[in-house]
C-alpha cells in the first residue's frame, strides 16, 4: 500500500494544477477556438463550422492595416522600452555598490504600479493636452507659436503611454540577468586590454541575453492585447487588433471577434517562438 501510495502520490499533488489550468486556460482558448467558426446573421450566433470569419479577416483591407498598426506599437515601445531599461538596470548593477540601495532604486521603480493602469494614462492628459503644461511651456519659451496637437489622441500619446506602463516589465529581469554576471569575467576582460565598450558588447551583453528575452516576451504579449490604451490615448482614431475585438465584441459579433483572437493568439506565439530560438532563456528560468 505503501509503494502504490509513493507512485501516486505525485500525480495527486499535481492535480489541483492540472485543473486549475484546463479549466481557467485551456477550456477558455479551446471554447473561443470553437466559436470562431460560428456564424453570425446579424442578431444572433448559429453554431457551425464556417470559414467565412477567417476569410472576412484574411480579405479585409482594414484587418491587415489595423495589424500592422500594432506591429508597429509593439516594435516601437518593445524599442523605447528596451532603451530606457537597459540602462536603468545597468546602472543599479553596476553602478550601485549597496545592496540597500539597490533595493531601495529599484523599488521606486515600481512606485507607478501602486496606482492602476488608467489613473497612469489618465495623468498624461493634463500634461500632454492642448492647453497641457508641456504645451504652456514651450509657448511660454517661444519655442512654438501654437499648441503641438500630436502630443495626445495620437500613435505618440499611445506609444508614450504603453512605455510607461510597461518598461518596469523590461527592467526587472535585465536587473536579475545582469546580478548573475560573475564580475571576475568583467575584472579578466579589463586585465586582457578590452575596452568598456568591448566588455559591455562581448560580455555584458551575451549574458544579459535572457533577461533581455523574458523582458521582451513580456512587453510583445501585453502589447498585442492592449485596447485600452489605445482607446484613452488614441481618442478613438487609433486602431489595434486588441480595440478591434472590444468593438466586435460591443457589437455582439462574437465569432468574428473570436477568430481575431485565435489569429492574435497565433501570431503572438509566433513572436515568442522566434525570441526563444534567438535566446535560450532557461539560464533564467
Amino acid at each position: 500500500m505503501s509503494k502504490l501510495w509513493k507512485s501516486l502520490s505525485p500525480y495527486f499533488l499535481v492535480t489541483p494544477q492540472t485543473l486549475v489550468f484546463l479549466l481557467f486556460l485551456v477550456f477558455p482558448i479551446a471554447l473561443i477556438f470553437i466559436v470562431s467558426f460560428w456564424q453570425f446573421n446579424g442578431y444572433s450566433m448559429t453554431p457551425a463550422f464556417s470559414f467565412e470569419n477567417y476569410l472576412s479577416i484574411f480579405t479585409s483591407k482594414v484587418s491587415f492595416a489595423t495589424y500592422l498598426n500594432t506591429f508597429k506599437y509593439v516594435l516601437l515601445v518593445w524599442f523605447f522600452c528596451l532603451a530606457i531599461a537597459f540602462p536603468v538596470a545597468y546602472f543599479l548593477a553596476f553602478y550601485i555598490e549597496s545592496q540597500t540601495w539597490q533595493i531601495v532604486l529599484f523599488l521606486i521603480c515600481t512606485i507607478p504600479f501602486w496606482t492602476s493602469n488608467i489613473i497612469r494614462m489618465i495623468s498624461w492628459i493634463p500634461l500632454l493636452g492642448k492647453e497641457g503644461l508641456v504645451n504652456q511651456f514651450l509657448i511660454n519659451l517661444g519655442i512654438v507659436n501654437a499648441p503641438l496637437e500630436f502630443l495626445l489622441y495620437s500613435d505618440f500619446a499611445i506609444v508614450l503611454a504603453m512605455v510607461h506602463l510597461y518598461t518596469f516589465f523590461m527592467i526587472a529581469p535585465i536587473f536579475n540577468s545582469l546580478m548573475r554576471i560573475d564580475r571576475n569575467l568583467i575584472a579578466a576582460a579589463l586585465d586582457m586590454g578590452a575596452s568598456g565598450t568591448q566588455v559591455l558588447k562581448e560580455v555584458v551583453l551575451p549574458l544579459a541575453a535572457p533577461g533581455i528575452a523574458i523582458g521582451s516576451i513580456f512587453v510583445v504579449t501585453l502589447v498585442m492585447g492592449e485596447f485600452v490604451t489605445v482607446q484613452l490615448m488614441g481618442g478613438g482614431q487609433a486602431a489595434s487588433v486588441g480595440k478591434l475585438i472590444q468593438t466586435q465584441i460591443g457589437s455582439l459579433q462574437y465569432p468574428l471577434a473570436a477568430a481575431n483572437a485565435v489569429i492574435l493568439l497565433i501570431v503572438t506565439l509566433i513572436l515568442v517562438a522566434g525570441i526563444l530560438r534567438v535566446v535560450d532563456i532557461r539560464k533564467e528560468l
